[in-house]
Formats: structure tokens, sequence, C-alpha cells
């Protein structure tokens, strides 16, 4: 009897980590849904900073890198690879919208070598130029230095210190425009949703440190944005009051 209760607990128990690690690798794309359904129903990308994709490309990049000099639980691998497609999605459809709203006829390409209009190109295959060098850059470094144990922490800490920054270009998107209208709330409340389920994970797997770190730093980054939508929203009534 005991038996069969402790095998009932373990198939619940490997169920409920299938389940959590499902979470891990998908549940970081899901945010971008309604942003996403957003973009599209109003054909306007002003809400959306682009550099959102920037931080998570660079970031979802390292990480791929740091798991290869130090193998890390594959839930976490795979949601690099998700997250990495959801941003080529979402500059897809950004790039998309922007071609069919743009005015001028004058283009800004990779190729221009202009730093004024860094990820701000006019065409998507300029943003996959940019991922395949970097990629290419990072393997070879990588490459180089993959026995040197320094380097490998070196580069996972660097990796979360950009996925740290998520909310970062959004924040400060938001304080320029000072308003926060096209940009999805329900993805910053599943942002937050999704760093207090990661960072959980994260403590509980005994994942490397920069992991939970970076979870704690995005969940305040979350918060941060959260009160900007009540500031700018409370701020729009008062002039219109």
């Amino acid at each position: 009897m005991e038996q069969g209760s402790e095998e009932n607990m373990e198939s619940s128990w490997t169920l409920l980590s299938w389940l959590a690690s499902g979470v891990m690798v998908f549940g970081g794309a899901v945010p971008y849904v309604p942003q996403y359904q957003e973009i599209q129903r109003t054909n306007n990308t002003e809400g959306f900073s682009t550099r959102v994709c920037l931080v998570l490309l660079v970031a979802n990049i390292l990480r791929i890198f740091f798991w290869i000099g130090k193998q890390f639980e594959l839930p976490l691998l795979l949601q690099s690879v998700v997250m990495i497609l959801t941003m080529l999605a979402m500059l897809h459809l950004c790039c998309s919208i922007q071609s069919s709203n743009r005015v001028s006829t004058k283009q800004h390409h990779i190729t221009d070598l202009d730093l004024r209009y860094f990820w701000s190109w006019s065409s998507f295959e300029d943003y996959l130029m940019f991922c395949f060098a970097f990629t290419l850059l990072c393997a070879f470094i990588t490459f180089l230095f993959l026995d040197w144990v320094l380097f490998v922490e070196a580069l996972g800490s660097l990796a979360v210190m950009f996925e740290a920054m998520l909310g970062l270009p959004q924040l400060l998107q938001n304080y320029n425009n000072r308003s926060t209208r096209g940009m999805s709330v329900k993805m910053v409340l599943l942002w937050t949703a999704g760093d207090i389920f990661k960072t959980t994970y994260f403590v509980i797997n005994e994942s490397p440190t920069q992991f939970g770190v970076c979870g704690a730093v995005q969940i305040l980054m979350d918060i941060a944005i959260l009160l900007q939508v009540g500031y700018y929203s409370q701020d729009t009534r008062i002039k219109l009051g």
C-alpha cells in the first residue's frame, strides 16, 4: 500500500516537473502574443520598443553559448531557442508594419554602418544579418576560450545581465512618449507572472546564481513599468479632466 502511494507521489512529481519544464520553455514567449495582436490590430508599432527584441536576442544567443561551456537544465536552453524565434517574429511584424506606413523613400540598412540608425533599419533582412554576424562572433570567441572557466562564468553573467535589462527599453520608451499607449499591459502582467515563476524555478532547481539574480532584477523592472501604466493613466485623466 505504502509502495503504491510512493509510486503515485513520484508519478505526480514527475508530471509536475514536466509541466514546469514546459512552462519554462514556452512561457517566456507567451507575453508577446497580446503585443503581437495589438500591433496587428492598430497597424502601429510606436508603443512597442523593438530594442526589447535586441536585448532578448543578444541575451539568448549568449545563453546558448554559456550552455556549451556549462551545461545547465535543457529547458533553459530550449527556452532560448523559442525566445529567439519569437523575437524574430516580432521584428518581422514590426518591419512589415513600418514598411507599409513609411512615407519617406529614404531607407536605412545595416550595411550603411551608420550608428545613428542602429536597430532602426528598414528591412527584416538587416536584423537577420546582425543576428548571424553576432552569432558567428560569439562562436569564434567562445570556442577560443571554452576551457577557461572564468570566461564561461563571465559569459553567463553577461547573458543574464542583458536579460535582466529586458524591461529597460520599454521603460525608457514609455518615459519618452510620456504614455504607455500602444504597449500591451497584458504583456507586462505576463512578464511579471513569468519572471516570478522562473525565479522560483531557478531557486528550486539550484540553477547557476546568475539566473536567480537576473529574475529578481526583472521582477523589479516589471513593477516599475506597471507603475508607469498607473501614473500615465492618471496623468492623462488629469489633463482631460
